[in-house]
């Protein structure tokens, strides 16, 4: 077991040793686009407090070849399904945390060159007879094994989008990042044989330039668009309704507090950290306004980028605003008007989409209301 390369399954061991929601669906979907081009590639982004590296470490336990992950997911959804035990404990396991390279890195302009020095001593002490010893890049060190072993890899980046908001103004450091990326997850020969799938997760959606991302190809779901992977956004309101069953709490409480969200194909989504903080804690809070997008907030509303006082005051008033979402770049310093700030703030959490009529609702309580129950918001028609 290492710390990038086949990381086991201690991760999802933690997560089901305690209070646990199932949500290995998502595995099944990720199974159904293995070794599929161009549908390989995932990319599922979702706020703070979401679930994200639960599912990261969820997909390494079931993926991780080195391991023995059977029992940890008998009686889950994924154990009834024809790809469980095909694609079970079967890869080479790639995992990145993106966010604990950065609070580790003792110099983060050389983080893309340290991370890629850090996996490839891994490769090599695992796969002696298939690493070149020059080689300095991590997608041909990835290719080299690939061809020499016969063996495919999976890889899992969690928080993909941190060095972005982080490293907001380094962009010869996005740039080498986004280099690294497309070294890796580029269509083609090589790539094809090297890599059957990619999980990336994180809070903003792939890099743009211009009008074009930086990662074409990745299947991308946000929450301007979840489709298929809707009900793995959060708590779905059955999953909230049984956790109250087991647990003892108020699901009219809970459902006041912390139904936050609507999308077509799941009526109600509720965010995991907060209904998990409430079960543990046995009492309702904001949990969500302690988390870093809520400080992160501050910066836009103290500046009023673009009129977002405004704004602000306009949605409070109960009222919607048409916004254009096509115009944001994806990253936290590109604005070019008003736009552009609002869609921010949809992937921060803080306002919610309505595909249908291209028009934003606002999270009340997460802007004024620290210590009192949210509104709902719908991103689709019911």
């Amino acid at each position: 077991m290492g710390k990038y390369l086949n990381p086991g399954n201690s991760g999802f061991q933690a997560i089901r040793n305690g209070l646990y929601v199932d949500k290995t669906g998502l595995i099944e979907y990720i199974n159904s686009t293995i070794n599929m081009s161009p549908d390989r590639f995932t990319c599922f982004c979702r706020p703070g407090g979401f679930g994200k590296s639960f599912a990261a470490r969820m997909l390494c336990a079931y993926y991780d070849k080195n391991c023995d992950s059977k029992i940890l997911f008998e009686g889950l959804e994924i154990s009834n399904k024809i790809s469980f035990e095909t694609y079970l404990n079967k890869f080479n396991v790639i995992y990145l945390d993106i966010a604990w390279f950065l609070s580790t890195a003792r110099d983060r302009k050389q983080i893309v060159r340290d991370l890629q020095e850090r996996l490839i001593r891994e490769l090599r002490q695992a796969f002696p007879d298939f690493t070149d010893e020059n080689e300095k890049s991590l997608p041909g060190a990835l290719s080299g094994i690939a061809e020499k072993s016969g063996e495919k890899f999976i890889m899992i980046i969690d928080e993909w989008d941190a060095l972005f908001r982080e490293t907001k103004d380094d962009q010869d450091l996005q740039k080498e990042y986004i280099q690294l990326l497309r070294g890796l997850f580029k269509g083609g020969t090589v790539t094809d044989n090297t890599i059957a799938a990619a999980y990336m997760t994180g809070i903003l959606p792939i890099k743009k330039y211009g009008t074009e991302s930086a990662l074409t190809d990745f299947q991308e779901f946000t929450m301007v668009y979840p489709d298929e992977l809707t009900p793995y956004v959060g708590f779905t309101e059955s999953e909230v309704l049984k956790l109250c069953d087991r647990t003892g709490m108020d699901f009219d409480k809970m459902k006041c507090w912390y139904d936050g969200y609507s999308f077509h194909d799941a009526h109600s989504v509720y965010s995991p950290n907060s209904v998990m903080s409430a079960i543990r804690r046995k009492r309702y809070r904001s949990y969500w306004t302690l988390s870093e997008t809520f400080e992160s907030l501050k910066e836009y509303i103290t500046r009023d980028f673009y009129g977002l006082k405004d704004a602000v005051v306009y949605m409070l008033g109960g009222q919607r605003m048409h916004v254009d979402i096509s115009t944001f770049q994806n990253d936290i310093t590109s604005f070019e008007n008003s736009d552009d700030v609002l869609t921010l703030l949809i992937h921060l959490g803080y306002l919610a989409y309505d595909e249908e009529k291209k028009k934003l609702i606002f999270r009340i309580s997460r802007f004024l209301r620290l210590s009192g129950p949210q509104s709902k918001i719908q991103t689709g028609v019911r």
